[in-house]
């Protein structure tokens, strides 16, 4: 049983034309066209699956390039999908507050738990905006208020 992807196809094409244009070289398994969640339109690619090997290799070198519906379709066999937290699996990158440069320091460089910085320019991170951390009232608990401005 193999699994192909058929690439660049027309929004109007439909599963019994995939089926069809497949069943030539052999048993067609299944046919699925991707479509999008929200509209329901087709996104323009699909998935054959069919029984035999040599059967879909034969309609893979065949219809590949070949031109359906003012398209030249893109046919090789498909790859399984990459689990979704897999480091490079090309999903969102994951930003974890606890770990990277900084992480579990006390002393200077410390983050919000932490003792104050010393002359680090406040209570930013001192490392091109790595560290996301905000203003802070700890940092001047000893020094004295300052007199307000009249309001004329």
């Amino acid at each position: 049983m193999k699994n192909l992807f058929v690439g660049n196809l027309s929004f109007q094409t439909t599963e019994g034309d995939l089926r069809n244009m497949f069943a030539t070289f052999g048993q067609v398994s299944r046919v699925h066209i991707a479509t999008d969640r929200e509209t329901g339109q087709a996104r323009g690619f699909a998935f054959v699956e069919m029984a035999n090997d040599a059967e879909a290799t034969k309609a893979m070198t065949d219809l590949n390039g070949k031109e359906v519906n003012g398209r030249a379709l893109r046919v090789n066999e498909a790859t399984p999908r990459p689990e979704r937290g897999a480091p490079g699996a090309g999903g969102r990158p994951s930003f974890n507050r606890s770990s990277g440069p900084g992480a579990g320091r006390s002393g200077p460089g410390a983050g919000r738990n932490g003792p104050p910085r010393g002359n680090s320019g406040g209570n930013r991170g001192g490392g091109g905006g790595q560290s996301r951390e905000r203003f802070s009232n700890e940092d001047y608990r000893e020094a004295p208020r300052q007199p307000r401005e009249p309001r004329w």
